[in-house]
């Protein structure tokens, strides 16, 4: 009998992750934008888009190196709060906003490079806060672009693998995530119960792609 246990938890680990990156995506994209040294720009673009391009196992001795029991944070949380972040249901929600944020940020990025600077200095001539420029002029125009990011954001955490594995283990019913259960049953002969968690993930990346080219579609429409 399929253990469906797998989809539950990777829905959990995504559904945190991307509600994380979304927000932490846009903060640092508005942030980068602003910087107006080139330099400092490049290489802050380059330490938040390297673990897109690090392989997963890499990013994942990074972090297990940061929150295993050893490791700076972890060391910290187990001994004033008692909490081992490592092999735990936490450690899949860290290796997918680690790995999903590039997506976001660089898609919120991209976005809000596209939206025409003359309608931000016309908010300020009207008196708007920055804080409503945002929202109300960049976050609006930016739209499509951010829910673009997001949808792509939320597919690659759903689907991450490496660095889970490597941070938290691929223990049955705490951190077993969709990825990590077809590895499994593939391991052990299953290729039955390993086709049936493909179909599922299948099915999410289908509808992910549907809703993006929707969104696009749309914007078109309004445009012309």
């Amino acid at each position: 009998m399929t253990d469906w246990s797998p989809i539950l938890i990777s829905m959990k680990t995504a559904s945190l992750s991307i509600f994380i990156t979304f927000f932490l995506g846009l903060l640092v994209a508005w942030g980068i934008i602003k910087i107006k040294n080139d330099t400092i720009k490049s290489i802050l673009d380059g330490i938040f888009t390297l673990p897109i391009i690090l392989p997963p196992t890499v990013v994942g001795f990074f972090l297990l190196y940061i929150f295993g029991i050893r490791g700076p944070i972890g060391k910290f949380f187990i001994d004033y709060f008692t909490i081992k972040i490592a092999f735990s249901w936490t450690a899949t929600v860290i290796a997918a906003v680690v790995m999903s944020f590039p997506l976001m940020y660089r898609s919120a990025r991209g976005a809000f490079e596209q939206v025409d600077s003359n309608l931000l200095d016309a908010g300020r001539t009207l008196g708007m806060s920055e804080g409503k420029i945002f929202w109300k002029v960049l976050f609006a125009n930016a739209l499509p672009g951010i829910i673009g990011g997001g949808i792509l954001a939320y597919a690659r955490g759903l689907g991450e693998f490496g660095a889970t594995a490597m941070l938290a283990g691929n223990i049955a019913g705490q951190t077993r995530t969709l990825p990590m259960a077809v590895y499994s049953e593939v391991a052990a002969g299953n290729m039955g119960e390993a086709f049936n968690y493909v179909i599922v993930i299948v099915i999410i990346a289908f509808i992910a792609i549907f809703v993006m080219d929707f969104v696009s579609i749309r914007k078109e429409k309004q445009w012309k």
